[in-house]
């Protein structure tokens, strides 16, 4: 019987994790389920809840834009800004030029870039309501809150232009004028758009309905 006890608690110790963060991660991993996801070029769509109330259904937009662009940016950049210092240094010109060029390359970097965005979600909470998220690179976090029994109907609206063609998600909300966009600084394909509207239709006990736009 003394030998069982050791061996149980030798086996306990080699369990036993040595780092402490390795403990939350294992708790932060088990407290969400991925039930399904599917990627593109430009995005990647997962579906999955979250523990312990199945009924919290979160669904996430996540952009995989590579560090390609970035690098290009701000290469460009510090090269024009290279060029103005060799020639207020080696050449005389005013320093003037060199913070023109400074202002430059911040409108550049700005234009091109803009404020990165991480991932959208969409936590869908049947008893209470929609919650729309934007996860910024940055860390910052926004929040839209729609109270369930405000939404009248999500629709995927299909929008025809001369040029192009591509589908939206929208919540109309009651008392309102103006349709609230799920995904406001994502662009998915409409077979990731699908899946979120059946779910908001599912919570909203709302009719699956598509509608065309023209421009």
């Amino acid at each position: 019987m003394m030998k069982e006890d050791g061996n149980i608690q030798t086996e306990t110790q080699r369990l036993k994790p040595t780092n402490p963060s390795a403990v939350s991660a294992v708790i932060v991993s088990a407290s969400l389920m991925v039930i399904f996801s599917i990627s593109n070029a430009r995005y990647t769509y997962v579906h999955d809840q979250k523990y312990p109330s199945e009924d919290v259904d979160i669904h996430h937009i996540v952009s995989r834009s590579g560090s390609a662009k970035y690098v290009f940016v701000y290469a460009s950049a510090f090269l024009v800004l290279a060029c103005s210092m060799y020639l207020h240094v080696l050449k005389g010109k005013s320093i003037s030029l060199v913070y023109c060029t400074l202002l430059f390359d911040i409108c550049l970097i700005k234009l091109l870039l803009g404020t990165p965005v991480k991932k959208e979600s969409v936590v869908i909470m049947p008893a209470f309501g929609v919650q729309l998220e934007t996860h910024y690179v940055s860390g910052k976090i926004t929040r839209f809150f729609v109270p369930i029994d405000k939404i009248l109907k999500p629709v995927l609206i299909e929008c025809v232009s001369p040029v192009t063609c591509y589908w939206t998600l929208s919540l109309i909300i009651h008392g309102e004028s103006e349709m609230v966009l799920v995904f406001k600084k994502s662009h998915p394909p409409v077979k990731m758009l699908v899946h979120v509207w059946r779910a908001l239709c599912a919570a909203t006990d709302s009719k699956e309905e598509t509608f065309t736009k023209a421009e």
